[in-house]
């Protein structure tokens, strides 16, 4: 009858003969364990490096392809003003410049379907300024600010398409 000697060394893996293949070691519960969250471990590394290092060449380019008109916003007057502005693709998130040297200019493309629009907000020294918007090279509104923090704003519908071609500036 074949017996199994006890191991007395505690750097030994713990090892037990399997009862279905006498003289098979099979790893304890508690390396098997460790043995499958070390290769889910390298999957998740590996995955996440993937990640970091795709260049995204083979991806489409349909969030790049959406049409956009040319908006230019321009601020005048003397001193500084905060102007917050919506354009380059943010959306409906917004820009600030804090404390813009006056005047300020700043065309950006907007995508189609948002509206451009400008605000600028004086600051305790207050003066007057006055924002402009023109869309595709046409001027569209003006407003201005005057005191101590004065605000004004300047806003258009939402672009669309132009008309008489019906493809956008970022399309030409």
């Amino acid at each position: 009858m074949p017996t199994t000697q006890e191991s007395t060394d505690p750097d030994q893996p713990e090892q037990s003969e399997s009862p279905e293949s006498p003289g098979i070691s099979v790893l304890s519960p508690d390396r098997r364990g460790i043995a499958v969250a070390t290769a889910l471990l390298l999957a998740c590394g590996a995955l996440v490096t993937y990640g970091i290092l795709d260049t995204g060449k083979n991806r489409s380019d349909k969030d790049s392809a959406v049409p956009t008109a040319t908006v230019t916003y321009e601020v005048l007057g003397e001193g500084t003003a905060d102007v917050t502005y919506r354009g380059d693709g943010a959306g409906d998130r917004a820009s600030l410049v804090a404390d813009a040297a006056l005047p300020w200019r700043k065309t950006v493309n907007v995508p189609l379907g948002t509206s451009p629009i400008v605000s600028i907000t004086l600051g305790e020294k207050g003066g007057q300024a006055s924002c402009t918007l023109a869309v595709r090279g046409k001027h569209v509104q003006r407003s201005t600010a005057s005191g101590t923090f004065g605000r004004s704003t300047c806003t258009s519908e939402p672009l669309a398409a132009e008309a008489t071609s019906g493809v956008s500036d970022s399309a030409r």
